[in-house]
């Protein structure tokens, strides 16, 4: 390469990531060095994967478990390939040692507060994507509101579900797994999510038309992923989640993609303040069960709420009065005659 006037040899690493990005050499493809195939758990194969891929494909597969897995890339010459025991292993962080998720959860707004949990994914791809998309669904905010001039109700999630999912996806799609000096790692704040990824971007991609290019550092990977709609096979995961963002009835920040030389950072902005400035309320069990029931009968009372729930009348009026405040019921008439009513 050459640096102002003088011309330098490329190093190792930058040689790799030339003949990677020049669609040369995909790591993924080439044969996992001292595996065989014993280190392929072909129960999960069997029982989880094929029904998973028959149900997304709408075809019976026909022949053997290994025909499949050779059919898709991760076995050739009878040895898996590095893609085949990343989706397939028994243990592919005994071949790959940080090949996994690690989270971290955090007090308030800044990592250097309390960490209130630790975890790592690990195991094959698929389970690594549940796993940790699962964490963050259980971990995040899911409120409830009533849609204005409807007399229904609607959930709203703190994140875009589509959005998280497909972020973690990318990252295990697409990280550099020759790279075996970093892990893929999460911090989940107060007010964000940060994906962190070992691998730049490829030079022709940008944060800005992200969205259009496309490009596949690990193709057999890939290959698998959207086989079972794990990922979108036209490329266009990136649009739905920009999709997803302008959707959203609390319009959230778009999501804020900073790539480096080696890594990149996409964060995910909460909506939790926006939750509590709208006012929208995370109701109990109870009270979305009078809320259904108005639904159904235009109105409830105190005692039908008690009855609904087996609460007693103290209980019931102050859960009652909990959603006048809040604007979600409108309370008519009085003693005996009252009752609460929609406000829509």
């Amino acid at each position: 390469k050459r640096v102002g006037k003088t011309n330098q040899k490329l190093g190792y690493e930058e040689i790799r990531k030339l003949a990677m990005q020049s669609s040369k050499f995909y790591w993924d493809e080439q044969i996992c060095e001292g595996a065989t195939l014993e280190d392929i758990d072909w129960l999960f194969v069997e029982k989880e994967f094929i029904p998973l891929y028959e149900k997304t494909s709408k075809r019976n597969v026909v022949g053997k478990p290994k025909d499949l897995l050779m059919s898709l890339g991760c076995i050739k010459n009878n040895i898996p390939t590095n893609a085949g025991i990343l989706l397939f292993g028994k243990n592919p962080q005994k071949f790959f040692i940080n090949a996994y998720i690690a989270l971290a959860r955090y007090k308030g707004k800044e990592v250097f507060n309390e960490k209130l949990d630790y975890k790592e994914f690990t195991g094959n791809l698929l389970r690594q994507i549940d796993d940790c998309n699962g964490y963050i669904v259980e971990h995040t905010a899911l409120m409830s509101k009533l849609v204005p001039g409807e007399v229904r109700r609607t959930d709203i999630s703190e994140y875009g579900r589509f959005s998280v999912r497909e972020i973690i996806t990318n990252a295990v799609c697409h990280r550099d797994y020759d790279d075996q000096g970093g892990k893929i790692i999460v911090k989940m704040l107060d007010d964000r999510i940060e994906f962190y990824n070992i691998g730049g971007l490829p030079k022709w991609i940008t944060p800005k038309n992200i969205a259009s290019e496309q490009y596949s550092r690990n193709p057999a990977v890939a290959k698998v992923l959207s086989k079972v709609e794990y990922i979108e096979e036209l490329g266009e995961g990136w649009d739905k989640i920009f999709k997803e963002h302008r959707e959203h009835l609390l319009k959230p920040r778009m999501p804020e993609i900073k790539p480096s030389t080696n890594s990149t950072l996409v964060t995910l902005f909460s909506t939790r303040e926006k939750f509590e400035e709208e006012k929208f309320v995370d109701l109990n069990e109870r009270q979305k069960k009078a809320v259904e029931f108005i639904i159904k009968n235009k109105k409830i009372t105190n005692k039908e709420y008690q009855s609904l729930n087996n609460v007693s009348r103290a209980t019931a009026s102050r859960e009652l009065m909990e959603l006048v405040k809040q604007g979600i019921l409108a309370q008519s008439g009085k003693g005996r005659g009252s009752h609460f009513t929609l406000n829509a």
